[in-house]
């Protein structure tokens, strides 16, 4: 018996073990995990660009590790949303309209930046957390990896970053 020869018609429809209608709910919550990740990226690099104080050097080497890792960290929400089949983010509008927090335009202190990111670590950490039991009741082990490692990171950081202000 011939082997059926396999075309791109064969391999276009995913087939992961997740359902369409999870996959896309899945991908809107890792959504607004990017822009939240992105605005917090974005606004992290602003402050690393414009700290001042007797904390410049600890600061902007400590800003500068955080938004290197949080560059990372996009590319990789971004690339989960697409093997899961759906389109990522990629523009200021939409990640403006995705973010759960607003960044901020005006100069800040170094102790105002800090609070800012403060209650940005915890707004990523919040998005993630609300998409987990969408990821664990589709039983998508990839995203909730994904999902924990992000919460622990930002967790981590949110007290490293309070600890300044104590």
């Amino acid at each position: 018996m011939a082997k059926k020869k396999t075309t791109q018609s064969d391999v276009s429809d995913i087939q992961i073990g997740i359902p369409q209608a999870d996959r896309q709910s899945i991908a809107e919550g890792l959504s607004k995990l990017l822009a939240d990740s992105y605005s917090l990226f974005l606004m992290t690099h602003n402050f690393h660009w414009n700290v001042t104080g007797p904390q410049f050097n600890s600061l902007h080497l400590m800003f500068e590790t955080q938004y290197t890792e949080l560059f990372t960290a996009v590319d990789e929400v971004a690339e989960r949303i697409r093997s899961l089949g759906e389109p990522a983010p990629a523009s200021f509008s939409k990640f403006t309209a995705l973010a759960s927090f607003t960044i901020p335009d005006e100069a800040l202190s170094a102790n105002d930046m800090i609070a800012h990111l403060v209650k940005g670590q915890e707004a990523v950490v919040r998005t993630a957390r609300a998409l987990f039991p969408v990821a664990e009741k589709a039983n998508d082990q990839p995203t909730l990896d994904l999902l924990t490692r992000r919460m622990e990171l930002h967790e981590k950081n949110a007290w490293m970053l309070r600890a300044l202000l104590a």
